[in-house]
């Protein structure tokens, strides 16, 4: 049985989110692994990874705010720094309140 239909936390990452997935995946989640895979330290390996659960969490938000998962998503992907983001956040939310 496959799958039909992606989830759209899938459908948002980029290839190369995705090719990290397989190879912690083929790793048995080992970052230890991957990072020798990637010739890398651990430490970035666990910064990639910790950006990556964000880019997911971010994805499962995306429904109910999406003005803000963008906000959000640019701030991970350093778009934009994070105090900018949570300005602009902030501002949002008392617009919304306002309204």
């Amino acid at each position: 049985m496959g799958v039909e239909v992606l989830p759209e936390w899938l459908n948002n990452l980029e290839e190369e989110d995705i090719s990290f997935i397989k190879k912690f995946l083929l790793s048995s989640g080992s970052l230890k692994e991957v990072a020798a895979i990637y010739g890398v330290t651990y430490p970035t390996v666990r910064l990639r990874l910790d950006r990556l659960i964000q880019k997911i969490q971010i994805s499962e938000d995306n429904a109910k705010e999406p003005y803000i998962s963008l906000i959000k998503r640019m701030a991970v992907n350093e778009k934009i720094d994070f105090e900018t983001a949570k300005i602009l956040i902030a501002e949002y939310k008392k617009l919304k309140e306002i309204q």
